[in-house]
């Protein structure tokens, strides 16, 4: 792959990570997850006003992201958090800080002289 490509399939990536964590429901599944223990749909369920169905469909936007896996266990899948893609969108955040605070620095550098 080249590296444009690259850098295309990355920023896709990165783009489906931050949209499938932008939504509120989605948001308390990964703190919810964020402990490091296995759930099932219906432990995620408890304690919501979302049916199975609703949180199903949100756990399939954020496996689909891979920020969330299903395990097989017996006759259910249980639900972790796959801390990988977050730690990628952060680096990416903390690499357009830089450039943010570079660029910022060179203003006010220019602003003073």
């Amino acid at each position: 792959m080249s590296r444009r490509n690259n850098s295309a399939a990355k920023k896709l990536a990165h783009a489906t990570v931050f949209a499938a964590l932008g939504d509120a429901t989605r948001l308390s599944l990964v703190a919810e997850l964020s402990d490091g223990q296995s759930r099932s749909i219906s432990e995620l369920t408890k304690g919501t006003e979302l049916t199975r169905q609703g949180v199903t469909k949100h756990l399939r936007v954020l496996e689909d992201a891979g920020v969330v896996k299903s395990v097989p266990s017996g006759r259910e899948n249980l639900f972790e958090l796959n801390p990988k893609p977050l730690q990628e969108v952060k680096s990416y955040l903390n690499l357009v800080s830089e450039q943010w605070d570079d660029a910022l620095k060179r203003l006010k550098s220019f602003v003073e002289d």
